[in-house]
């Protein structure tokens, strides 16, 4: 067999020179894997954050805060002690005609 003459553009890559670029790339890996790693942490604080808010928004809506409760709880109260109102002006106003019509055959 004969040997080829040397190409002039030929680009020869020792086992040197890649075995640098191996461990060049291992390095550049471990790096993305490091970071990706890091993203993972805060895609799962994120997650568990997003969580706790529907958990919260889920109780608001449904009115099951302590804070809905006791306020519920206010109204109702306020509610039962607000019916005689309205009878109490009913009937002071029958008792204002009723004083009007005896001052009126009084005379």
């Amino acid at each position: 067999m004969t040997a080829l003459p040397p190409d002039p553009n030929a680009v020869i890559v020792t086992p040197g020179q890649m075995y640098q670029e191996v461990q060049h790339l291992s390095r550049l890996v471990s790096r993305m894997d490091g970071k990706l790693d890091g993203i993972l942490a805060d895609n799962r604080e994120m997650k568990g954050d997003l969580t706790d808010h529907e958990a919260r928004l889920r109780a608001l809506e449904l009115g099951e805060t302590e804070r809905q409760r006791r306020d519920e709880a206010r109204l109702a109260a306020l509610e039962t002690r607000r019916w005689p109102l309205p009878t109490i002006g009913a009937v002071t106003g029958v008792a204002g005609v009723a004083t009007a019509v005896v001052a009126l055959f009084v005379r």
